[in-house]
């Protein structure tokens, strides 16, 4: 089962919703929090993966910028946000949320937050 949105909700597929906000705006300098909740009509399983990707402003390619598996958080170690990012999700809590700081104008694009439930 897999839900995917980017930045708006919600968002069904399959029997997992993923919630977030459709636009959300920051201060150069100050920090933003990127939510991100789910629903799912199934248990969450153990294996439950959530992946936030970046698309910069104009930009055709998106990234992996962080990565929740294993019941560990990952930053991946790519892109400018990986000393800036903070995970404070809580996946038995259906939340996927991270925080960005020291934000600055290259940050302006889309963040999509996806999540798995395996199986």
């Amino acid at each position: 089962l897999t839900g995917s949105c980017p930045l708006a909700g919600p968002c069904p597929t399959s029997s997992i919703h993923v919630y977030t906000q459709r636009e959300v705006y920051g201060t150069v300098g100050s920090h933003v929090t990127l939510s991100c909740s789910f629903w799912s009509s199934e248990w969450i399983s153990e294996d439950i993966s959530i992946t936030w990707h970046f698309q910069a402003e104009g930009s055709r390619d998106s990234i992996s910028i962080f990565h929740y598996a294993k019941g560990q958080p990952y930053i991946d170690d790519v892109g400018s946000f990986k000393e800036r990012m903070e995970w404070v999700g809580n996946p038995r809590r259906k939340d996927g949320s991270i925080v960005i700081h020291n934000l600055d104008y290259t940050d302006n694009g889309t963040f999509t937050c996806d999540v798995k439930n395996p199986p």
